[in-house]
């Protein structure tokens, strides 16, 4: 058996950013069930964990995923959260805001033929609302936190005492506030047919679908930094590791 069956995904993930692609396709959920081996990940969905391990390790050498490694798991974690709130904080953001007004619309037109597309639409609305929350959480209490403790730590000074106890505590919340949206994120595709548009379906039809699924990708991504890299790591420091 490969030895990779035994890792997490989160740990193949981490290790191999061109591994994400892979998961993704395969629909293995590489972020918030990034705990679970790959062995048992590819049992849970049928597939043959050889092969998979095989796909990983052609894409690791193709890449070159040793180098794009050290830019993520040893870089400071000031420097991984710049990278967070840059990248997907940002695009997060501006997506929410410019797919409400286009959703609405697709709805107008093509509700009536496809009910579904109501459902969608709230699901989003709700998404939209939980997720403005959690990077309020994030860019104003946690992050700001990780960053002084690092700080103290690189100066050789004592971690300052939390507000909340211990890193954890916020942690925690986040990591259930990403399985909440992982939640949403899958019964979003169930209603839309895998985002399947429908023959009739206009260039706005097409839009909205496509930039869900983007959405999707980038919030997969955006979970598995936070959860398998950033958070892990700032429990270490915490814990003096």
């Amino acid at each position: 058996m490969s030895n990779l069956a035994t890792k997490t995904v989160g740990e193949i993930a981490s290790l191999n950013p061109s591994a994400t692609r892979i998961f993704e396709g395969l629909k293995i959920d590489y972020c918030c069930g990034g705990t679970q081996t790959l062995e048992t990940a590819c049992a849970s969905a049928g597939l043959n964990v050889e092969e998979v391990s095989q796909s990983l390790e052609q894409a690791a050498l193709a890449s070159g995923a040793s180098k794009l490694t050290e830019n993520r798991t040893h870089q400071p974690l000031s420097i991984l959260i710049e990278h967070i709130l840059m990248t997907h904080h940002v695009f997060t953001k501006e997506e929410l805001a410019r797919l409400d007004p286009l959703m609405a619309k697709v709805c107008s037109v093509h509700g009536k033929n496809h009910p579904e597309l109501h459902e969608v639409h709230t699901l989003f609305q709700g998404l939209a609302m939980e997720l403005a929350m959690h990077l309020r959480k994030e860019e104003e209490v946690l992050f700001p936190f990780i960053v002084q403790m690092e700080k103290s730590v690189t100066l050789g000074n004592s971690i300052p005492v939390p507000p909340f106890g211990t890193i954890q505590n916020p942690i925690r919340m986040m990591e259930r506030e990403h399985e909440g949206a992982g939640d949403v994120l899958a019964r979003l595709r169930t209603m839309s047919g895998n985002y399947t548009v429908p023959p009739d379906g206009c260039a706005s039809f097409q839009t909205l679908y496509q930039a869900l699924q983007d959405l999707e990708a980038d919030l997969h991504q955006h979970i598995h930094l936070e959860n398998n890299i950033l958070f892990t790591r700032a429990i270490r420091m915490e814990s003096g590791e």
